[in-house]
């Protein structure tokens, strides 16, 4: 297939501040996005003249996670691209594929990264030359995360997490991700936040974001940064799914500097001290209760762009 083939990353949560529940059904975030070497490719290419009228964009999806993902017009790469035409005012068509390596449901972003890297490549092969804020504006408005997969690095998102203001970061951080046998659902997820946030009866603070991790970030001092990881989704996905809690544990009793639900879950992100300890972690966590493999990835690393 040729085309145009954009190589975008997944994500992972240093902090989720999460308010109180909005009118809109939102809610208020402060959300600390971090992007890690685990990337989906998609590539963008002119369709075959046969069948290309009933559909004007069309989506093939390769990789472990393939069944996972839906091949039709509810697949956000597809509505990406769509909405990028729709931007431009007129028709235009695209076959894209896209090989997964994000896990599906995991908490990575691997949906709205598939997004943003169908923007990318679209823009490309349409020839239409929009700037990366107009890019950011139309994936706001296929998902939250979607700006941030166009950015990358790292960054703090507000609102719905889709403003942003990109952080300053030294040097790598080295990470493990435990991959859940299965996903969790995002709205549902919230939603269980929600209710055990009602059932104990509490105020619910608004967000704000942690200046200590802001210094670790700044100084590449990984084990502040370790200390300083929060997520106020991580009681509900645990709620849901309390094998996460041994998962967690086995982490952090083979030394993790920190260990955290990445955003809704179910994957777990742990911070190593190097390469080589993320590879010995990665190799303890592959046993644990419900956990189906380990990868080592690190970051930061930038957003959505052309492979090569």
């Amino acid at each position: 297939m040729g085309g145009v083939t954009v190589r975008v990353p997944a994500k992972v949560n240093l902090q989720l501040a999460v308010g109180p529940l909005r009118d809109d059904g939102y809610h208020d975030l402060v959300n600390v996005f971090h992007a890690v070497s685990l990337f989906d490719e998609v590539t963008a290419a002119e369709p075959d003249r046969a069948g290309a009228a009933d559909r004007p964009v069309r989506v093939r999806v390769e990789g472990e996670w393939a069944a996972d993902v839906p091949a039709s017009d509810d697949n956000l790469a597809v509505r990406a691209a769509a909405a990028l035409a729709a931007r431009a005012g007129r028709s235009y068509r695209a076959d894209l594929l896209i090989r997964k390596t994000i896990p599906v449901a995991g908490g990575m972003a691997g949906g709205s990264a598939d997004a943003a890297a169908a923007l990318v490549a679209c823009n490309e092969l349409w020839g239409l030359g929009l700037p990366l804020p107009d890019l950011m504006e139309i994936g706001a408005d296929i998902g939250s995360d979607v700006p941030f997969a166009l950015l990358g690095g790292t960054a703090v998102g507000t609102g719905r997490g889709e403003r942003l203001t990109a952080l300053e970061t030294s040097g790598v951080f080295h990470w493990v991700f435990a991959l859940a046998d299965g996903g969790l659902s995002t709205p549902r997820v919230y939603g269980e936040c929600d209710r055990l946030r009602a059932e104990a009866g509490a105020a619910v603070p608004w967000p704000r974001v942690s200046e200590p991790l802001l210094a670790a970030l700044r100084e590449g001092d990984a084990p502040a940064l370790g200390r300083t990881l929060s997520n106020d989704l991580q009681p509900a996905a645990l709620a849901l799914r309390p094998s996460l809690a041994a998962t967690l544990r086995v982490g952090r009793d083979a030394g993790a500097l920190g260990a955290i639900v990445s955003g809704s879950g179910p994957t777990c992100a742990f911070l190593a001290e190097s390469a080589e300890h993320a590879g010995a972690l990665a190799a303890g966590l592959k046993d644990a209760e419900g956990c189906r493999g380990a990868v080592t990835a690190f970051g930061p690393v930038p957003g959505a762009a052309p492979a090569g």
